[in-house]
C-alpha cells in the first residue's frame, strides 16, 4: 500500500504537464518569504466588544505601497491564545463575523479584505480587486508580483505574521482556514508558510486548468505560456507537495466552482499522514464558517480537543469495499455514496448506501452500477469524514 500511494502521488505530480521542473523545496514562487515572516507595520482602531480594525502594510502595487484592511479579534481575559487567520472568498471581504466566531470560540483571530478594500469600501492605497479579469489576466514573470493572487498569499502571511506578534497570542498555535477562493489561497499559505500549525481549505483546490470553473472561459483562451506561467507561480499544485502541517480537505460532490477530480489530485500530492479528508454529498458553496469538522479539526491541534475520526485507504476486492477507521467519539453513521452518473461533476446525482461499522473496519457492496464511490463516517458530534473517491477508470 505504501508503494501504491507513492506511485499514485508521483504520476499525479508526473501528469501534470503545467508543473514546474524545480524541486518542491526550491519552488516559493514569487513571494520573498523572509521578509513575509516580519511583523507588517499596522494601525489598530478602537475595539467595540471582541473585535477592533486593523489596517497594515501590504506589497507593493505597481511600484506604490498599499494597506491591507482586517478585523482583529480576541477572546475576553488574558492569553496566551491560540490564533486563526480567516480567508474569505471570492465576492467576500473582512468578515466582522467570522472573526467574532472564533473570538468567541477561544481563539485570537485575524479576517482580512483580500480585495483592495476597506470597511467602507475601496482604499485609494488598497491592492488589486479580485475579478477574474484580474486574476487571469496576462502577465510576465517581470511583473508577476503585480498579479492578484501574489497581493493575496502576500497579504495572508503577512496577516499572520501579525497575529502572531500580539502579545496575547500564542505564536507556537496558529492555524489557517479559508472559503473557496479562500480555500484556494489556504492550499497556496500552507505550502509556503512552514509556521502553520494546521490548515483547513474549504472547497477551494489547485489544478484549476485541468477542471475547474475556469478552465473553458479563462484557461482554455491562454496561449500555452501564459497558462504554463499562471499555473507554475500562482496553481497550488505547483506548490501543495511542500505542506508540512495537517490539512483537512473538505468539499461537496457537486461544488460548482473545484470538482471532484481536481481535488483528489491535490490531495494525493500532500504527505498521506498528514491529510484528513472531508466530502459531503451536496455540500452548499457559500461564505460559510460554521462547519462543525473546522473547528473541531482546528481544536484537536492547537487546543487539544478530540481528534476527527480516522478511515484509512478505500481497499476494494471485486464489489467489497472496506476502510479501518478509528474515532475518539461514537460513529453515528456509516455510508457508502456513490453515483452512476459520468460527465460534469457538479450535474452527477450521488447516492447513498448504509455501510458496516464491525471490529475497526467499514464494509459496504459496491452496486454493479456505480461509476464512482467513497466511504464515509458520521460521528455523534455531526462530524463527517470520508475516504478519496474511487472511479471505475481507475
Amino acid at each position: 500500500m505504501i508503494l501504491r500511494c507513492c506511485l499514485l502521488v508521483t504520476l499525479a505530480v508526473l501528469s501534470h504537464s503545467h508543473r514546474t521542473t524545480a524541486t518542491a523545496a526550491e519552488n516559493t514562487g514569487p513571494w520573498d518569504l523572509p521578509a513575509l515572516k516580519q511583523t507588517p507595520a499596522a494601525e489598530f482602531g478602537t475595539a467595540e466588544g471582541l473585535v477592533r480594525p486593523v489596517f497594515y502594510a501590504g506589497e507593493p502595487f505597481h511600484g506604490k505601497p498599499t494597506r491591507v484592511f482586517a478585523w482583529y479579534a480576541q477572546p475576553a481575559g488574558s492569553g496566551p491564545f491560540p490564533g486563526v487567520v480567516l480567508v474569505h472568498g471570492g465576492g467576500g471581504k473582512a468578515f466582522r463575523e467570522w472573526a467574532l466566531h472564533w473570538a468567541s470560540h477561544g481563539y485570537a483571530a485575524l479576517a482580512m479584505d483580500l480585495a483592495g478594500h476597506g470597511p467602507a469600501g475601496p482604499l485609494p492605497d488598497g491592492g488589486p480587486d479580485q475579478s477574474d479579469e484580474t486574476k487571469f489576466r496576462d502577465f510576465t514573470d517581470n511583473d508577476a508580483r503585480d498579479m492578484w493572487s501574489y497581493h493575496a498569499v502576500a497579504a495572508v502571511i503577512r496577516g499572520h505574521s501579525l497575529l502572531a506578534a500580539q502579545p496575547d497570542v500564542d505564536a507556537s498555535r496558529i492555524g489557517i482556514t479559508g472559503i473557496s477562493w479562500g480555500g484556494y489561497l489556504t492550499c497556496l499559505v500552507a505550502s509556503l508558510d512552514n509556521r502553520l500549525k494546521v490548515a483547513v481549505p474549504v472547497y477551494g483546490c489547485g489544478f484549476l486548468a485541468d477542471n475547474s470553473v475556469w478552465t473553458q472561459p479563462r484557461f482554455t483562451p491562454m496561449t500555452a505560456e501564459l497558462r504554463q506561467r499562471w499555473v507554475r507561480n500562482f496553481d497550488p499544485s505547483s506548490y501543495l507537495t511542500e505542506v508540512r502541517c495537517p490539512i483537512l480537505f473538505l468539499n461537496g460532490t457537486n461544488d460548482f466552482a473545484y470538482p471532484l477530480d481536481s481535488y483528489r489530485k491535490c490531495i494525493r500530492l500532500v504527505q498521506p499522514a498528514l491529510c484528513t479528508v472531508s466530502v459531503i454529498p451536496r455540500l452548499p458553496h457559500g461564505h460559510i464558517w460554521t462547519f462543525p469538522e473546522v473547528d473541531a479539526f482546528i481544536d484537536s491541534h492547537l487546543k487539544g480537543g478530540q481528534k476527527l475520526p480516522q478511515i484509512g485507504p478505500l481497499q476494494q476486492t471485486s464489489s467489497q469495499l472496506t476502510a479501518t477507521v478509528q474515532s475518539p467519539t461514537d460513529i453515528r453513521e456509516a455510508m457508502l455514496h456513490y453515483t452512476t452518473a459520468d460527465g460534469p461533476w457538479q450535474n452527477r446525482e450521488w447516492k447513498s448506501l448504509p455501510a458496516l461499522v464491525a471490529n475497526g473496519n467499514i464494509t459496504a457492496t459496491l452496486p454493479e452500477t456505480a461509476a464512482v464511490w467513497y466511504l464515509a463516517v458520521k460521528d455523534s458530534r455531526g462530524i463527517t469524514v470520508s475516504t478519496e473517491h474511487r472511479e471505475t477508470a481507475d
